[in-house]
């Protein structure tokens, strides 16, 4: 297959970039289960804007560098934070549509919220179901456009990357499996975008969809792309905790009404803590919380609104109060079972502020992506704002670029896949197996609070894994599990090598034996190469 964009990842990255770009060429989006599952869908909280005249851009710049910890990128901040109001009204004007209220003596203006870290009420949001709205708006406006074409089912393996004249290595594509042919797709293309969101599947609990496994983040270092701060995983701190249910998150905006937490013994986790108690940043409140499941052996512990009005908590939080109630939890009367879970990864592919990768060709947007806006530690609702200016600007970029650079050609079938064989499937025993030991040795080894220890013995597991995965990878038909499953360890093995090398507690990376932040040594990004630590 051949076009002008091929866009890997169908979330808001993915379809912000291919909405602003296709009035200039074709465009392919590739997404491997359906078109709407993606983490974005699955956001409650909401997109961070100053659009109140009580806010500053001042101000929610300060907020998202005092929570990254000495390691934000002012310069992707600034243009985020400052691109915050253009990027909401490109959402409406995509259909998106914000929960607003009546103020006195005025038109109705966006109901703000607030989430922890933030100085101001900037949380724009409809209802407790802001991502799956965004997402259905931008999927409408892709479904209607005639140059763009959707493939779902269609799983990314490796990028196409080749030599130009001058030697210049170029990415001019991407082979993808196509599930329901078990037949391997090449598609060649000026401009390559990867838009796969993050890696929560590689921890045995996270809030992320099934698909969040790395795929961008792998694909990108197995073509020689530079990725940095891969330590840096976000643990929300309040993570539905039921036997039947997984993966519910219990959006940051709970504790942003006045939510509190506390022990199964019901004494408040967040006293002593940090003064803004269960408003501070999400690596703050995670650690208090998975302290107090250690020290108390506790399974979970509780996060209670029944103190407010009730008809106040189920008109703000109708989603979770509706699924809550399925599983006979009444928010406005029972304090809510919650654990921490892997949620966000603020590491990447590194790209500069047009999203550009080293590798010419191909840009990452997105949580894929590393801008530096997060630095050591994501402010709440950054994510959907920093997708949607990122995107945007990627956009205006590839454009650019795909004016300037020669038509792609394919020599004889010089970009066919060249992979696996037909032959007998793998065993899904050996797949599950492998699955199972990545997620709980990174859960055990590589979570919340870490040790030079753990992280050591760590490395050598996965490295095993890896091999092992090789093998399959090369020996048998491809299927989803298997290509998953060679992305998660690789990825994990990258989030392992950059926490063993950061000797300081910073943000979302703590560990046991360097307690304090060491700004002398490690005020710096981890950058990960060709497998080595730069």
């Amino acid at each position: 297959m051949k076009t002008d964009y091929v866009v890997v990842g169908s979330g808001i990255a993915g379809l912000t970039f291919a909405l602003s770009v296709a009035e200039s060429g074709r465009v392919i989006i590739v997404t491997k289960k359906s078109d709407a599952e993606s983490a974005t869908n699955m956001a409650q909280g909401g997109i961070a804007a100053v659009v109140d005249d009580a806010d500053s851009f001042v101000s929610h710049v300060e907020d998202t560098l005092e929570a990254g910890e000495g390691l934000g990128n002012r310069e992707a901040v600034e243009i985020a934070v400052r691109g915050g109001p253009e990027a909401v009204a490109k959402l409406i004007g995509w259909g998106t549509d914000f929960t607003t209220e009546q103020r006195a003596g005025g038109a109705p203006a966006f109901a703000l919220g607030r989430e922890g870290g933030h100085s101001a009420r900037r949380i724009i949001h409809a209802s407790d179901m802001t991502g799956k709205e965004i997402e259905n708006s931008l999927l409408s406006s892709i479904n209607d456009h005639p140059n763009i074409e959707v493939l779902e089912n269609h799983v990314a393996l490796d990028l196409i990357v080749r030599s130009d004249s001058a030697g210049e290595r170029v990415c001019v594509g991407v082979h993808v499996l196509d599930e329901s042919a078990r037949d391997v797709v090449s598609i060649t293309a000026s401009v390559t975008v990867l838009a796969t969101g993050g890696c929560g599947r590689v921890y045995l609990y996270t809030t992320n969809p099934d698909i969040a496994t790395g795929d961008g983040i792998a694909m990108a270092f197995r073509a020689g792309v530079p990725v940095r701060n891969m330590e840096f995983v976000q643990f929300h701190p309040t993570c539905l905790y039921h036997a039947d249910v997984r993966s519910f998150l219990i959006s940051e905006a709970v504790r942003g009404e006045g939510a509190v937490l506390l022990s199964m013994s019901g004494e408040r986790i967040m006293d002593g803590i940090d003064s803004r108690r269960e408003l501070a940043p999400r690596d703050i409140v995670a650690r208090a919380i998975d302290r107090t499941m250690k020290m108390t052996g506790d399974k979970h512990v509780y996060l209670d609104i029944s103190h407010l009005d009730a008809d106040r908590v189920r008109s703000r939080f109708p989603n979770i109060y509706a699924k809550l109630a399925e599983l006979d939890i009444d928010i406005t009367v029972d304090p809510v079972p919650v654990v921490p879970a892997a949620h966000y990864l603020c590491g990447g592919i590194e790209v500069d502020m047009d999203c550009r990768t080293a590798l010419r060709g191909l840009f990452a947007c997105g949580e894929a992506a590393h801008t530096g806006m997060h630095g050591a530690n994501r402010l709440a609702s950054n994510s959907l704002l920093e997708a949607v200016v990122f995107s945007a600007r990627a956009a205006e970029a590839a454009r650019r670029e795909l004016e300037t650079r020669p038509e792609v050609s394919d020599p004889a079938g010089h970009y066919v896949w060249e992979g696996n064989a037909a032959g007998p499937v793998l065993e899904g025993v050996l797949i599950d197996y492998n699955w199972d030991i990545v997620r709980r040795l990174m859960w055990d080894y590589v979570g919340i609070v870490r040790t030079e220890r753990r992280l050591e013995l760590a490395v050598g597991r996965m490295a095993t894994v890896r091999r092992e995965v090789a093998e399959y990878f090369n020996r048998y038909p491809l299927n989803n599990d298997l290509v998953e499953l060679r992305n998660i360890a690789l990825v994990g093995e990258l989030i392992i090598r950059c926490a063993i090398s950061r000797r300081e507690s910073r943000g979302l990376h703590y560990m046991e034996d360097y307690p304090e932040r060491d700004d002398a040594r490690f005020r710096r990004d981890t950058i990960l190469m060709g497998g080595n630590i730069l």
